[in-house]
């Protein structure tokens, strides 16, 4: 056993196939919200690391990756994105991707977990790296549908959809449906653009991914998934971008390039040379989403790993 072991582990299931085990080699912070419980400790390897419910949400080691995929694309892809929503988002780390663009002008996290977010301006300042003081930053814990509901026709350029996934009876179940996507259409304005988190991208378990996807494509003209390699999950993670009336696909590697310089944007894992990987994903993932079905809120994904 190596000399930094505490002998304490966190033991995250994923499906019933696999349980995946984490060393923790110091207990930094733990405590228990109105909605979950969390810990902050320091892991071999991965560094400081988060986890929500005893499942690992972010890491040191790759956090950037993640982060990067969620905002990075979309916020590329608008012409000028001045006007953004966060919707979850905890860590500060999508918001902080979203105003690393200086045609941003007005950013609105919404996170309902007011006791989370708090706690995280605190001990993962590494994340958010000054974020939630960002004049542009408007922060509200709320419920993110129900506030997206009553900003119909508020013209947004961009939502980033960093929320949990739809777990059986959890809030998130309602955040990953058809009318979930119609209400953030309805909040965007004509060339406005949506991107979330979407799950897994393994073979193990592609099937909340792939609903989305077809899902999506039920609401907007241009849907396109895509993935990063996230170490922290142990396998490729899923996103989903959906636009009114702008495909990814168009964007040249020199074009996304242009755009960084002129925004002052400089990423690690999402380059203009590594745009189009992103985009394309493998005939596994095809096939999933030829087989997906359509998520509604009488009958939403229910997320099982």
């Amino acid at each position: 056993m190596s000399s930094d072991a505490t002998g304490m582990f966190i033991t995250e299931t994923h499906t019933d196939a696999a349980l995946w085990q984490f060393r923790v080699s110091k207990m930094l912070l733990e405590g228990k919200t109105k909605y979950q419980t969390y810990q902050i400790c320091e892991v071999p390897r991965f560094g400081k690391s988060l986890f929500l419910d005893y499942n690992i949400q972010t890491s040191l080691l790759d956090e950037y990756i993640f982060h990067e995929c969620m905002s990075q694309p979309a916020m590329t892809l608008h012409p000028h994105p001045k006007r953004v929503v966060v919707c979850g988002g905890g860590e500060g780390a999508t918001l902080r991707e979203a105003l690393k663009h200086n045609t941003v002008t007005q950013a609105t996290m919404v996170d309902i977990d007011q006791e989370l977010v708090d706690m995280v301006k605190v001990h993962m300042k590494e994340w958010h790296q000054g974020a939630f003081e960002d004049p542009r930053t408007t922060l509200l814990h709320t419920d993110a549908r129900a506030w997206l509901q009553a900003e119909k026709g508020q013209a947004w350029d961009v939502i980033l959809s960093d929320l949990p996934n739809p777990h059986e009876e959890g809030p998130g179940q309602m955040l990953f449906t058809k009318e979930y996507f119609q209400i953030c259409a309805d909040a965007l304005s004509e060339d406005g653009i949506l991107a979330l988190q979407a799950g897994s991208a393994s073979e193990n378990y592609p099937e909340c991914f792939a609903c989305c996807v077809k899902t999506l494509r039920e609401v907007f003209p241009h849907v396109a998934g895509y993935y990063g390699m996230v170490n922290t999950f142990f396998q490729p993670w899923a996103f989903v971008l959906a636009s009114k009336s702008l495909d990814p696909m168009d964007l040249t590697e020199a074009e996304i390039a242009s755009r960084f310089d002129a925004r002052g944007v400089k990423n690690r894992y999402y380059t203009p040379r590594f745009h189009h990987a992103c985009f394309t994903l493998p005939e596994y993932l095809l096939e999933a989403i030829a087989n997906a079905r359509i998520l509604t809120d009488a009958e939403p994904f229910v997320w099982t790993a």
